[in-house]
């Protein structure tokens, strides 16, 4: 049996396409560059269907070939990184003199908050994700690819062209921007 008989691309859009997009969209946070990125899936996926070898199922192909386009775009956006590696405004606001500790009264607190409650755990996702959009591109694909794709920091690194140093300093920019957002929005709401 021919790969083209494996596979039921005529029905791809109605099986996968809200699913792919919503897997798009929680890593790009922009809808009309998860639109793009679902329709390159589908058309990837239709221009390479005869060497689709069933090993895994259509579903896992097609997913793989979406992570590569969502890698596709982390590069892409990359290219127009705003990486500086020495300190901002943001740092010295929550940072002491030697800029490498917490100020007493700055440092994160626990939040006291019971994580396992369903409707909590849904309006927090819902405001990450709205804070999320808030970070610059090249920091929402660190984060992103780290705690939502659990991408080790070498694949990171290399994936976006950035130096070990930059990642951390990103990533770290990015949890003390997202921690401020989620306080303003979520915490002290």
């Amino acid at each position: 049996m021919s790969s083209e008989n494996k596979l039921n691309a005529t029905n791809w859009v109605d099986l996968y396409g809200d699913a792919l997009y919503a897997y798009v969209m929680a890593r790009v946070s922009n809808s009309a560059q998860a639109e793009d990125i679902v329709q390159e899936t589908f058309l990837s996926a239709w221009r390479a269907r005869n060497t689709y070898n069933g090993k895994a199922s259509e579903k896992t192909w097609l997913y793989t070939i979406c992570k590569n386009k969502i890698i596709d775009y982390y590069r892409k956006a990359s290219t127009n990184k705003e990486v500086l590696a020495k300190e901002d405004e943001t740092e010295e606001y929550f940072f002491g003199d030697d800029g490498r500790h917490w100020d007493d009264d700055k440092k994160p607190q626990a939040w006291g908050i019971d994580y396992s409650k369903s409707v909590e755990s849904k309006e927090f996702y819902s405001i990450l994700k709205k804070c999320k959009t808030k970070l610059k591109e090249i920091q929402q694909s660190v984060f992103t690819m780290k705690y939502l794709d659990d991408s080790d920091t070498d694949e990171i690194c290399e994936t976006l062209g950035i130096t070990v140093q930059n990642y951390w300093v990103l990533i770290h920019r990015a949890k003390i921007q997202l921690r401020a957002c989620l306080e303003k929005n979520w915490i002290n709401s």
